[in-house]
């Protein structure tokens, strides 16, 4: 009975430091360096289960190819007015903040958890060739994001989607 109470003192010791890092913003990881739009291209998908990206595809041989594809969020209307109504969307998302969206297209945002305080990098991108808005997002730290990626993704097309 000893043994077993001063194991969950232990667990509950390591729950509460992991929450104390994650609110000290411990968790965060930084913010890589090689972001942006490079020869019509987003950065690859991590070597992780931790990203999705639309252009996946491009990258055949990379070994979380088939995790990470997602598909392009559609266009509605214009490119820009697309990229605008999903900034409103973003910002309506909590833990988001808009890091860069000068209008020309190209929109980068940080999500972060709640409790552990994980940031998350999106991407979003109209793809003048394609018509689409290609997309990446990626897990800064850690192997996996139990398909947090994919889920934001998916509401940010849902949301698209709802508006007329």
């Amino acid at each position: 009975m000893a043994l077993l109470k001063w194991t969950m003192f232990v667990l509950l010791a390591l729950v509460i430091a992991a929450i104390l890092a994650g609110q000290l913003g411990w968790l965060g990881g930084r913010m890589p360096e090689d972001l942006g739009v490079r020869e019509g291209r987003l950065k690859p998908p991590s070597l992780t289960e931790n990203s999705v990206s639309s252009q996946a595809g491009l990258h055949p041989d990379h070994p979380m190819r088939a995790y990470a594809e997602i598909d392009p969020l559609p266009i509605k209307g214009d490119g820009l007015a697309t990229i605008a109504r999903l900034s409103q969307l973003l910002q309506s998302m909590p833990g988001v903040k808009i890091i860069q969206d000068k209008g020309d297209g190209y929109l980068y945002a940080q999500c972060t958890s709640r409790w552990m305080k994980f940031v998350d990098d999106l991407e979003l991108w109209v793809d003048p060739a394609n018509q689409v808005v290609q997309v990446r997002s990626a897990s800064r730290v850690g192997r996996k994001d139990f398909s947090v990626n994919r889920q934001r993704v998916e509401r940010l097309r849902a949301g698209l989607t709802a508006v007329p």
